[in-house]
């Protein structure tokens, strides 16, 4: 049998590869002969894929807001506005122990990206939570919804640069219960 074209599943472990060697070492730091390794991929096949590292850098962004997207869809099975809030709070405290390491996978992404002059619109990664956010605590009633989903993603945000510089996932555990009562407050 011939083949005509890539074999299936190729270009997805690329993707998955990058994405979690960029979170794990940076975007500098990562090469295409790194992620090739890890995807089990022939280095030249790359190519076929992604003609430059900054495309395959692009797709590790739209793996990103998938997960972004994903994440928002999953939340939705949650009754309450309330109850959704706090099931993202306990979804981003779970993963205390891989932000210690490394931090936050979109923070860190953002704060990298941001600074290296391809525009790659890695806000969509702060912007997609921070309207669904928003629409929770205008769902609950308040006002002043905007303020409030700046402060819950601003206390995450904050809180996962603490956890990751002190490699103390109980920074971001604690942080976590206390944005529980925050939103039981609310």
């Amino acid at each position: 049998m011939v083949t005509t074209g890539p074999v299936p599943g190729k270009r997805e472990r690329l993707v998955h590869a990058a994405t979690e060697l960029v979170h794990r070492q940076g975007v500098e730091k990562t090469t295409l002969a790194d992620i090739a390794e890890v995807a089990d991929v022939p280095l030249g096949n790359i190519y076929y894929y992604f003609k430059t590292k900054d495309a395959l850098v692009a797709a590790v962004v739209e793996a990103h807001v998938r997960g972004v997207l994903d994440t928002i869809e999953s939340l939705g099975q949650h009754r309450t506005p309330k109850a959704r809030l706090k099931a993202l709070t306990r979804t981003l405290a779970a993963r205390a122990d891989l932000i210690a390491k490394y931090g936050c996978p979109h923070g860190t992404l953002c704060s990298e990206l941001d600074k290296s002059e391809q525009n790659h619109d890695v806000a969509r990664l702060m912007n997609l939570p921070l309207a669904w956010l928003e629409d929770q605590f205008r769902t609950l009633g308040h006002r002043d919804a905007r303020q409030l989903a700046l402060t819950f993603l601003a206390s995450y945000q904050g809180t996962a640069v603490l956890t990751h510089t002190t490699r103390d996932p109980s920074v971001l555990t604690a942080e976590g219960r206390r944005l529980e009562r925050w939103i039981d407050s609310l």
